[in-house]
């Protein structure tokens, strides 16, 4: 079963689930989850919690449990901060490269959907006639301790874009959109190393080619490990076939650990 995540304690997260249930034909059922009314729609069905969703940890076993459902994929339906307060749409992966600030465990990292994340950010991109920016994010944040795939699409980044209808109407029709599609969908995957949080080479790599990224690894997050950059590759669902880095947005250790792995791996080293 394919779970879309919303949360009441986030405006943005409300816009969105609005939006699904009145354009997209979710439906209620007798079921809930987390003391909130289940809503479903084909083989998706969109979850309610009362907690920050940054810190749920173990969600795909919350929901076995409470709904006797196994997860394929989560998709979570949020708002996105940022001080400079700019209108965005963004999609990511959730884990920690380092230390935990908000919510996961320390360098722990949550499966990604590189399929799924490059359909949200082609598909945000498509219906943005707002003007705001789309783009990848980093990858931060929790829950990292998630054992099904599943990633990040916010509405940011202050309270007049949460609230947004057209904002929350597009974000709905990508979700849509991804969980129809990215199951049959095949592109090339990559982890993609270096660059600023909105990764800009990455999102605009994803956009004019063939490439799916998985995890990003951010400069602000560099050096990397080897362990933690073997982990981005194992905690990816599907085969990567490759290693992108950002040149002048890498550290110098970093870019040569991860030309190293790649060529250790028999992966393709991409460097931008």
């Amino acid at each position: 079963m394919k779970i879309i995540m919303t949360t009441s304690v986030d405006l943005a997260s409300m816009n969105i689930k609005h939006k699904l249930i009145e354009y997209f034909g979710f439906k209620e059922t007798e079921k809930e989850f987390d003391g909130n009314q289940v809503y479903r729609w084909k083989d998706a069905i969109l979850l309610t919690t009362d907690r920050e969703m940054i810190y749920y940890d173990n969600l795909d076993r919350e929901i076995e449990k409470q709904l006797n459902i196994t997860p394929e994929i989560i998709i979570f339906a949020s708002r996105h901060s940022s001080q400079q307060k700019l209108p965005a749409l963004t999609t990511h992966v959730t884990g920690n490269w380092r230390k935990a600030m908000y919510g996961g465990r320390d360098e722990s990292l949550a499966i990604a959907e590189p399929r799924a994340m490059k359909l949200a950010l082609l598909k945000l991109y498509e219906l943005n006639t707002l003007d705001w920016i789309v783009c990848y994010e980093a990858t931060h944040h929790g829950p990292s301790e998630l054992e099904v795939p599943s990633l990040f699409i916010e509405i940011g980044s202050s309270e007049e874009e949460w609230r947004n209808d057209k904002a929350g109407e597009i974000v709905a029709e990508t979700i849509v959109h991804v969980l129809e599609n990215y199951q049959k969908s095949k592109f090339k995957t990559a982890v993609g190393i270096g660059g600023g949080h909105y990764a800009p080479k990455q999102t605009k790599t994803a956009l004019n080619s063939d490439i799916a990224f998985s995890h990003i690894a951010a400069k602000y997050s560099h050096p990397l490990s080897r362990e933690m950059l073997v982990k981005a590759i194992k905690r990816t669902s599907g085969r990567v076939d490759a290693i992108y880095v950002d040149r002048k947005g890498s550290k110098g250790e970093t870019k040569q650990l991860a030309r190293d792995l790649a060529e250790e791996l028999g992966l393709e080293f991409i460097k931008d």
